[in-house]
């Protein structure tokens, strides 16, 4: 019997799995890390030990024998520049959770025209986008900037670990505007020249892709066998996207996760403000999608301050509370927001306490709160055929209740929902050809409908969340800078 490997790279952990060729999961491994946040703004991981040794240590717990593929996914887009031998120069600057690069935004933002951008790129620049967080590397770098050397996000990265070859799949390179044509679906090599001059670029390639082997000194560490062939991969929500059968037009994930997620197939590409349009998964699509900044970190914060209480307890005192949360709004700002209000200075607020409210009111609001921040971004999004939701916050059905009931969406959530790594899994059986290209190994478990009896409480809710951002944006924004 054959079977396939997939692993991802996350925000929180990295994890792997071995699959047979029908999608059978015969093998799970994992292990947790976590970002560094030196400084206010600021989210980095260590790449070596927190990507490659962590990928090393969790392939090393899996069966090699009879492995036809391996592919990665990771969480992105990030940015680390290593030597030639992979040696990072500083540690890897994380997707849109990190803001430092907001004056390198206004200024790329000018020098080319936020209409163009918009336009060429898909997307208006953000602290999602690659091209000022390399602008930010070389300004803080100064004369010792090294425009030649190799930049990986955190699956491109342990690829080169693996296979030796310097790569970036098509997905991950629309990520990084403005360097990215998105129709073309090519590099803008005369932006990234006006924007970074002499700024060496990787070989594009499909998710896929199978785009080398296993080389020796890699297989040594992580137990694969020499040869394997490995796929190219892609960012960790797509390739979560791809393992739940998201793949037609009108076809949407809702990933619930440390952050929440958006991605939706498009039928061609388009440009919408304050979403993003992107290369999608397989040859020549595209996506639209959206992230918020802070989701599940924002339920974990709660629970150690809380004191560590088992999260079932909190989840069993939170379901008790009512919708509405007896008066509680929450804005889950807590590291900024990305979509719906691009604001890297927004803070997370809590309105309306009382002495009686307890810690359940606190974790059901939160759920409130990224909820309203759902219903925005869908509102942007407009009609979805189908919405499927995945990740650990499906688990207990409460959250994806409340987000059904403040949104008015059915979700359906599939049998499987191990992540981004069953989706590497089926990359790899694919990019070797192992299975035909159409291969769904999904199958759906339940769908949630809305609760209409709490419509009401809920658009009172909605109301006040959105008034409470531009209410206290000002204030925030001050005690942000302070």
């Amino acid at each position: 019997m054959s079977f396939v490997i997939g692993v991802d790279i996350g925000t929180g952990s990295t994890k792997a799995v071995r699959c047979t060729l029908d999608g059978e999961v015969v093998a799970v491994a994992r292990r947790d890390h976590a970002p560094s946040l030196p400084r206010p703004g600021w989210a980095e991981m260590d790449a070596e030990r927190d990507w490659w040794g962590d990928v090393v240590q969790v392939l090393a717990e899996l069966d090699p024998t009879d492995v036809v593929a391996v592919c990665v996914s990771g969480l992105g887009p990030c940015v680390v520049q290593t030597d030639d031998d992979l040696r990072p120069r500083r540690p890897a600057i994380l997707y849109g959770v990190d803001t430092r690069s907001t004056r390198e935004i206004a200024e790329i933002t000018e020098q080319l025209g936020a209409d163009a951008i918009l336009e060429r790129c898909g997307k208006d620049l953000s602290s999602q986008a690659i091209g000022p967080k390399l602008a930010w590397l070389k300004r803080d770098a100064g004369d010792a900037w090294r425009p030649r050397d190799r930049w990986f996000s955190a699956h491109t990265y342990v690829v080169a670990h693996l296979t030796g070859e310097w790569i970036l799949d098509h997905h991950t390179a629309s990520q990084c505007d403005p360097f990215y044509d998105i129709h073309r679906q090519d590099w803008a090599t005369d932006w990234v020249e006006q924007v970074l001059p002499g700024l060496a670029l990787p070989r594009l390639v499909w998710p896929s892709e199978q785009i080398g082997t296993v080389r020796r000194e890699a297989a040594a560490q992580t137990g694969l066998a020499e040869g394997t062939p490995v796929v190219a991969g892609t960012v960790d929500a797509w390739a979560e996207a791809f393992s739940v059968g998201v793949r037609r037009p009108g076809d949407l994930m809702l990933m619930y996760g440390s952050t929440m997620f958006f991605v939706q197939v498009l039928a061609a590409p388009t440009s919408v403000r304050g979403l993003w349009t992107t290369s999608g998964v397989e040859p020549g699509s595209h996506t639209l999608a959206a992230g918020m900044a802070t989701s599940g970190t924002v339920t974990t914060w709660l629970q150690d301050l809380t004191g560590g209480v088992p999260f079932d307890t909190l989840l069993r005192e939170a379901a008790a509370v009512p919708a509405g949360s007896e008066g509680l709004v929450l804005l889950p700002y807590f590291s900024g927001e990305r979509t719906p209000v691009y604001d890297p200075l927004a803070r997370g607020v809590i309105a309306g306490l009382t002495l009686r409210h307890g810690r359940g009111h606190l974790l059901r609001a939160t759920y409130e709160g990224i909820a309203c921040g759902v219903r925005q971004i869908l509102d942007v999004f407009g009609t979805a055929e189908r919405i499927v939701a995945v990740g650990g916050g499906t688990q207990g059905g409460l959250w994806t209740q409340i987000v059904s009931d403040v949104a008015g969406i059915r979700q359906t959530v599939p049998q499987q929902t191990i992540g981004a790594s069953y989706g590497d899994a089926l990359l790899a059986a694919i990019g070797v050809g192992a299975v035909p290209p159409n291969t769904d190994w999904t199958r759906p478990d339940h769908v949630v409908v809305p609760d209409p009896a709490t419509a009401p409480t809920y658009e009172t809710l909605f109301g006040a969340y959105t008034e409470l951002y531009p209410a206290t944006r000002e204030q925030v924004h001050r005690l942000a800078e302070s």
